[in-house]
């Protein structure tokens, strides 16, 4: 059973990705874009997204382009509600995506604050803010009779500690909690909420792992499971599931058991 509203017909839609200036924000921009979505861009790194958009021309039924970029940097609290702001002018969002992210494999006997606190930043604050900024127009939607839906992507590191995960399990572990509490929120009006759990996918950060990273997928592989998991209605995305589902399982696992497993295939 669907437990969001599918979306399907990307042609006229408005989506707006928060963190596409590479990885798996980019690829689902490129999809999206692809099937007649109008695509607005988000990222701190603002010649990455008129690279682009100058990539990706076309126009909508009123003769705006379908590709804009939006620069900002998720900390900053005022720069989303801006962007947020002019988005709405322009009509609903159907989709809104918080993929920013920020990773440095850091372990407890080499700990740095300033690390762990720029990882809650970046991960876990910056989606709040988007929160903030983004609610109100989608309830506002949903009151008209409009559609919305809202899309955390958080990853299996949040399914339990890992090591060399010190900073970055936790704010996924955030992410999904706070995607299953606002389901139960926004659901109820008729906005669809997702959250999205990959394994391993081919990124500029797990670039930095110097471990063999099972079941490893590039964006564009990823970017294909995430719209068929909105199509299917899904509340969790999650793949490649030849990995997934062992971790899965392994969430179920009493510590006693856990612990000695992940030490033994993990290596570490």
């Amino acid at each position: 059973m669907a437990l969001n509203p599918p979306l399907r017909d990307w042609a006229g839609k408005t989506v707006w990705l928060v963190g596409a200036s590479s990885g798996i924000g980019q690829a689902c921009a490129d999809l999206l874009h692809a099937q007649g979505a109008t695509v607005f861009v988000s990222a701190r790194k603002a010649s990455l997204l008129d690279a682009w958009v100058a990539a990706h021309p076309g126009a909508d039924g009123q003769g705006r382009p379908r590709a804009v970029a939006l620069p900002l940097d998720v900390t900053d609290r005022r720069a989303l509600q801006l962007a947020t702001d002019a988005l709405a002018a322009r009509g609903p969002l159907d989709l809104v995506v918080y993929c920013a992210g920020y990773y440095l494999p850091i372990d407890a006997r080499d700990y740095r604050l300033d690390e762990m606190l720029r990882h809650e930043q970046v991960n876990y604050v910056g989606a709040l803010y988007l929160l903030e900024a983004v609610l109100p127009h989608l309830k506002r939607q949903a009151a008209a009779g409009q559609d919305g839906h809202l899309s955390l992507v958080s990853s299996v590191a949040g399914f339990r500690g890992l090591p060399r995960s010190l900073a970055y399990g936790p704010t996924k572990a955030a992410l999904i909690n706070l995607a299953e509490a606002l389901y139960l929120d926004l659901s109820v009006l008729g906005l669809g909420v997702s959250v999205v759990n990959p394994g391993f996918v081919e990124t500029p950060l797990t670039a930095q792992n110097d471990f063999r990273m099972p079941a490893l997928i590039t964006p564009e592989v990823a970017a294909r499971e995430m719209l068929a998991g909105w199509a299917r209605g899904d509340f969790e995305l999650h793949f490649p599931k030849r990995f997934t589902r062992w971790l899965k399982f392994m969430r179920l696992l009493p510590y006693r058991l856990y612990f000695p497993l992940i030490r033994k295939f993990t290596g570490l």
